[in-house]
């Protein structure tokens, strides 16, 4: 059943729609738990796009076995969807700082409003994202280490190749994940893939794991895969890898390769005289967790991060 969550009158008489598409068995007992999905909250991620499909259109082949509620909502920030643009245009809000929102706020503010309030008494939400347009992410999980009691039991349900556990003092308030934690609606935000692409693949894992927390719930009596176990990760065995100079950033390795200390990972070149001005090397061994996607970069761009203890290789 597809519902308008969201309806704000814009100029020249057209009017901004977010939606969402309520699952759930023909004959409800009336205390079925609640999967929330989201995803398009900035506008530049599809990857999120094809996971909705590919949930959507799983459950329709075999809907018997749905025995609670899956809400999904595909698109946030439509406009932004429509414009290829992160933030809200026009305002140019990034909307995921917005949350809960204000009925009497402007577009952005009341959009998030109407979003917040429809997911209120979700059991879980789960919110896709795409990365952004330079880095490329491996399938993960981030959530704060002041929930990771209530989340991680779920959020290895998921199939996902790392877990991200972040500082709770270094998380803004105002996010979708954060926000709906406040309220008791355990939610954690996925991170994979880069931006205005779709990797079919990582898609396709996330659906599986989706379907894996189903299970988990009580809500789906399918098959379902055995997740795989993710690397369990913070912010202290993670290593930034940062440009020491401007050109173009040649990979030598792939997202997720295993590395050890000293091994070459790419190198920055200069496109005028043909030389190469940095061999990029590997600061400590582990696992290519994100990789430079957009190649031309300036002294001090992130070009790589690499987790996971010395001498642990998966």
């Amino acid at each position: 059943m597809i519902e308008t969550v969201a309806a704000v009158n814009l100029m020249v008489e057209e009017v901004l729609k977010i939606k969402k598409n309520r699952l759930m068995p023909d004959f409800p007992k009336g205390n079925e738990k609640r999967l929330a999905v989201v995803s398009g909250i900035f506008g530049d991620e599809l990857q999120g796009q094809y996971v909705c499909y590919e949930l959507i259109r799983r459950i329709k082949e075999d809907f018997g076995s749905l025995t609670g509620i899956v809400d999904i909502y595909p698109s946030l920030n439509p406009l932004g969807l429509e414009a290829r643009t992160r933030e809200i245009p026009g305002p140019e809000l990034e909307m995921n700082a917005l949350f809960p929102g204000s009925h009497s706020g402007v577009m952005g503010e009341y959009a998030a409003y109407c979003v917040f309030q429809d997911l209120k008494g979700a059991d879980i939400c789960v919110d896709v994202h795409g990365s952004n347009m330079f880095l490329h992410e491996i399938l993960q999980v981030r959530m704060n280490d002041d929930m990771v009691d209530e989340l991680m039991p779920y959020a290895r349900a998921l199939n996902t190749d790392m877990i991200w556990i972040h500082p709770s003092n270094q998380v803004k308030s105002g996010s979708l994940a954060y926000e709906l934690n406040q309220i008791g609606v355990k939610s954690f935000v996925i991170e994979s893939s880069y931006a205005y692409k779709i990797n079919q693949n990582y898609g396709n894992q996330l659906v599986d794991g989706i379907f894996a927390l189903m299970k988990e719930m009580g809500i789906w009596q399918g098959e379902t895969i055995i997740p795989r176990e993710p690397l369990v990760t913070n912010d202290m065995e993670m290593a930034y890898i940062n440009s020491e100079s401007s050109g173009i950033f040649i990979p030598e390795v792939e997202v997720s390769s295993f590395v050890r200390e000293g091994a070459r990972i790419g190198s920055v070149v200069n496109v005028i005289t043909g030389s190469v001005e940095e061999v990029v090397k590997a600061p400590k061994t582990g696992v290519i967790s994100a990789m430079r996607e957009y190649p031309a970069i300036e002294e001090g761009s992130l070009l790589a991060r690499i987790v996971g203890a010395p001498g642990e290789e998966r």
